[in-house]
């Protein structure tokens, strides 16, 4: 496949936001041109016009026509400029219907990775038939439910890590102490969750994340005064941590392990970072993980045996966690997942990619500007065989000032479009 353009459209906010910037990584490692829309820039806007105190319903509008009215052409003039082979959108991008009928009247390709539950964010009813491609962490029933409202190139794509970001890492006795304890978990306080772990302060439980207040009982396993965890902040701490407990989501208190379908992000970063967990069962974890990799259990009676087993066994939790760390380098890397997602849309999609019509960058300057050709394209991290409209796009997104030849090229740029040489 050759190197393709590809617009990534963020939310304003939200669990895939961090999954996109991993995403966008991973699409720029094997060797494509990636620019983001950035969602999170338009949130406070949207924030504020929650809090003009005009009531629930008339603040529900302005926000929806926020969003149709002004990010949607937002990203649309992004399109525009950018000109992508491919706009690939993350759960909840700020995408219209009308924005997407737009794109698909221009014959320009779409995706969106769908990485939440779709028993409880509907939304994709109304969305996904618009979309070329609609990537899934699920599979059946919520197949057959797609190809219910007109969508039949579903792909199923389940999340992944960065191995450049969740890595191994050496932490000094004090970090140790600060991030980390014989068993720790880093997310939000869910009702299955604090039903659980208030079984557990026996074994020197440490809690990391946002909402555990109102909770008498864990406030003192409650660690950072219940703040947000950064990305890095939690790298920290699955590599502190004798024992991650990774427990999924449930808005039901009296069932601890949900019996769900989908692995969330943290089993496969808590993997990557060679860091030992134990995980609810899924029904989809043995796709992604062998048993001697990641230990799981079923039940509270089960959790409570295996927390005391592992606390007495660190050989055998340090060679699971090696084993389901060179699985994720093998498999369940971002890069991994980006390669399937194209490959899918190259299969479903007749004629996708289009043969590329752009000139490579050293026939398009004069020759007096051709002999700076190769040291500019090497501070770029650019091959010798880059198309002009690449090269644009790296000397625009460049930091700096622009030297001579940055701003030649951009105003060659600027001048076969006025006279329509593209």
């Amino acid at each position: 496949m050759r190197r393709l353009r590809i617009l990534l459209i963020l939310p304003l906010y939200g669990g895939s936001l961090p999954v996109g910037r991993f995403c966008r990584d991973a699409l720029s490692r094997i060797g494509h041109v990636v620019e983001t829309f950035e969602g999170p820039d338009f949130h406070p806007t949207y924030e504020a016009l929650r809090n003009l105190k005009v009531g629930e319903q008339r603040a529900e509008h302005l926000q929806n026509s926020y969003l149709q009215q002004v990010v949607s052409q937002a990203v649309l003039a992004k399109v525009e400029s950018f000109a992508p082979d491919l706009v690939l959108a993350m759960a909840q991008a700020p995408l219209s219907r009308q924005a997407l009928k737009r794109l698909r009247r221009d014959r320009v390709a779409t995706a969106m990775w769908f990485v939440e539950d779709f028993r409880l964010f509907t939304y994709w009813q109304a969305y996904a038939p618009f979309y070329d491609v609609f990537a899934v962490i699920q599979k059946e029933p919520f197949f057959s439910e797609l190809r219910k409202v007109g969508q039949e190139n579903v792909v199923y794509l389940p999340l992944a890590a960065d191995p450049e970001f969740h890595c191994p890492m050496e932490l000094s006795p004090p970090e140790r102490r600060k991030w980390g304890g014989d068993v720790t978990f880093m997310g939000a306080g869910y009702p299955n969750r604090r039903a659980a772990f208030r079984r557990l302060l026996g074994h020197d439980l440490r809690i990391f994340g946002t909402e555990w207040d109102g909770d008498p009982v864990l406030e003192k396993a409650v660690q950072l005064g219940g703040r947000r965890v950064s990305s890095e902040e939690c790298v920290k701490i699955f590599n502190a941590s004798a024992i991650n407990l990774n427990l999924h989501s449930s808005i039901k208190a009296d069932r601890l392990v949900s019996g769900g379908d989908f692995v969330n992000p943290r089993t496969f970063e808590l993997a990557s970072c060679g860091a030992f967990q134990l995980v609810d069962q899924r029904s989809l974890l043995d796709e992604a993980f062998a048993a001697d990799e990641v230990a799981r259990f079923g039940d509270f009676d089960e959790l409570r045996k295996k927390i005391d087993y592992y606390l007495r066994h660190e050989d055998e939790r340090r060679a699971m966690a090696q084993r389901a760390r060179e699985r994720v380098l093998t498999e369940h890397s971002y890069e991994h997942r980006m390669a399937d997602l194209l490959s899918f849309c190259e299969r479903v999609l007749p004629g996708w990619p289009a043969l590329s019509t752009d000139h490579a960058a050293r026939d398009e300057l004069p020759d007096e500007l051709a002999g700076e050709l190769a040291g500019l394209l090497d501070s770029l991290g650019l091959s010798r065989s880059v198309s002009f409209a690449d090269l644009v796009w790296a000397v625009r997104n460049r930091q700096g000032e622009l030297s001579p030849l940055d701003t030649a090229i951009l105003f060659l740029d600027e001048w076969r479009k006025q006279y329509g040489l593209d």
